[in-house]
């Protein structure tokens, strides 16, 4: 195992933990889990070559992975169930999964994409740095809608790299997720393990984290992937360059609309059934998308860092760095009259790289440069996932639009990883409530705690933006952000205020850098700040200043 596996932690889902067990590693979920599947599959592969299986080990459930039994093989649903394993078919590759398909690969139902964190370093400058890169293949086994993506090592042999599936279910309105370890096949869970609490966090969950399909840098300019911003930079004699799938690569702005396709597909399912017989079970499961960060997409600007100069033109900083755009002037659509988000001034972002040694750095290789990330300033926002659940909870009636932007304006200045928005879920039931009676039990429950905390606490806020009138509450909330975005726009000409801009990106990569869906050190850069420095947060003034 090279020593880039031990950072795919989500993206190989156990292979980190041989690379942990080989290095002695401390005890973990990762390593435990690690630790029953392979006993289970060595015993397969010495006994189960003639007659494979398929096994189930979920993490956080199961003690030892087991073999599937003929009533559990057939209640899953998905294409891979249907086409291979119940017929005893078990693809080692992930070419003979896509050829092991009843019809055969077209432009329609068939689209390859390639992503690499080094992919975007010249293949001849930085010989040490290893350049693993990954397919991911949506395919459509039958008809036109993606029912299959697919995720495996590109530049390596293709039985031995990790090979994962994410399966739709249609009976069932899932995903099913599967993994190839040897030569054996293991059911990791479906999207509901991913809520339940056993197995939530871990295994494939630590990043699917919401059962969902998952493409982190999901907008323009699709940092680390093959698109129509940036390519994957390949050497001229470099082998890989006649492989048949990478041939068929094209740009992830394709894949963009696919995984949130997939995602919309997840939430209506899932909203669907958890309000069936018109209660809630769950409620918090589906109110933490509202008021805490379970998730998060990367966002940067559009420019590639190394073409910035002092003399370069303003940077536009990703709008979602400011307040969660998507979903306060997207789909609620307040009606802010800014009209273009706050500009950096580029010999601004130049003297940060400088001051705060930003590098790009991979400590398992070796490997170290200077400066930014290849796209400059990217930062976790707001999760597609996060706002795909509020927004269906709204045009269902679950929430109304006013109740979702009193809960995102209670702290908007901070879109992600806000402790202040995230006390609000103290008033969420835990039990099962009428989905006719969900939002006035929390906003009543919230109400009642603000007659006792002071006005500037996340009850007191809330209930100072829930007695807006109907008609005014869109307006006043634009003002707000209106002002907010002036405030920005002025301080971030300033050196120091800037500076407080990129002290508090880094504050919130940290934050980033604490989840499993942090799986590779080149996603993002380095910099001088303490490890232990203070975590930030913004005020509606446009300041900078050590969260309480």
């Amino acid at each position: 195992m090279d020593g880039t596996r031990e950072h795919r932690r989500a993206t190989a889902w156990f292979q980190q933990a041989r690379t942990a067990q080989a290095r002695g590693s401390p005890p973990g979920t990762g390593r435990t889990a690690g630790r029953a599947v392979m006993a289970a599959l060595d015993d397969a592969d010495s006994h189960d070559r003639e007659a494979p299986r398929l096994y189930r080990f979920v993490a956080g459930v199961d003690q030892q992975a087991r073999p599937l039994d003929v009533q559990e093989l057939a209640e899953l649903s998905d294409p891979m169930a249907a086409l291979f394993f119940r017929k005893g078919t078990f693809p080692l590759t992930v070419q003979e999964l896509l050829a092991g398909l009843p019809e055969p690969a077209t432009q329609e139902n068939q689209s390859v994409y390639l992503i690499g964190e080094a992919g975007q370093i010249p293949p001849g400058s930085a010989p040490e740095l290893p350049r693993a890169m990954r397919f991911a293949v949506a395919r459509a086994a039958t008809g036109r809608d993606v029912d299959l993506l697919v995720s495996t090592g590109a530049n390596e042999d293709p039985a031995a790299t990790f090979l994962q599936v994410a399966a739709w279910d249609p009976a069932a309105k899932v995903f099913n997720y599967y993994m190839r370890i040897s030569p054996v096949w293991v059911w990791a869970g479906n999207s509901w393990s991913a809520l339940a609490p056993g197995s939530r966090g871990h295994g494939c969950f630590d990043s699917h984290i919401n059962g969902s399909a998952v493409m982190k840098e999901l907008k323009a300019p699709w940092s680390n992937w093959e698109s129509q911003a940036a390519t994957i930079r390949l050497a001229p004699d470099d082998p890989f360059r006649n492989d048949p799938l990478y041939q068929q690569v094209i740009g992830a702005e394709n894949l963009e609309l696919t995984v949130r396709a997939l995602i919309g597909r997840w939430t209506a399912a899932r909203l669907a059934a958890v309000t069936r017989d018109g209660t809630v079970e769950h409620p918090e499961q589906l109110m933490r998308h509202l008021f805490t960060t379970t998730t998060v997409n990367l966002a940067s600007t559009a420019t590639q860092s190394s073409t910035i100069s002092p003399s370069s033109g303003d940077l536009l900083l990703p709008p979602g760095f400011w307040l969660n755009s998507d979903a306060l002037l997207g789909d609620l659509e307040l009606p802010v009259t800014a009209a273009v988000p706050p500009m950096a001034p580029a010999a601004h972002y130049v003297a940060s790289l400088a001051a705060l040694d930003f590098a790009l750095e991979e400590k398992s290789s070796g490997f170290s440069q200077p400066g930014d990330s290849f796209f400059a300033f990217v930062v976790p926002e707001a999760a597609c996932e996060d706002n795909d659940v509020v927004r269906q909870m709204v045009e269902q009636g679950l929430i109304t639009p006013r109740f979702a932007a009193c809960a995102l304006m209670a702290d908007f200045t901070n879109p992600v990883f806000s402790p202040v928005r995230g006390q609000l879920m103290a008033h969420v039931p835990t039990s099962p409530t009428a989905v006719t009676e969900l939002q006035d039990h929390i906003a009543q429950a919230i109400l009642q705690a603000a007659t006792s905390l002071p006005p500037g606490s996340p009850e007191g806020r809330f209930a100072a933006d829930w007695a807006l009138a109907e008609d005014a509450w869109p307006k006043a909330f634009a003002q707000r952000i209106d002002d907010y975005l002036g405030h920005v726009g002025r301080r971030i000409r300033e050196p120091s205020g800037f500076d407080d801009y990129v002290r508090l990106a880094e504050s919130r990569r940290r934050d980033f850098k604490a989840m499993r869906l942090h799986e590779f050190e080149l996603t993002l850069p380095t910099t001088n700040i303490p490890a232990d420095a203070p975590r930030l947060r913004m005020s509606e003034a446009g300041t900078v200043a050590p969260a309480s």
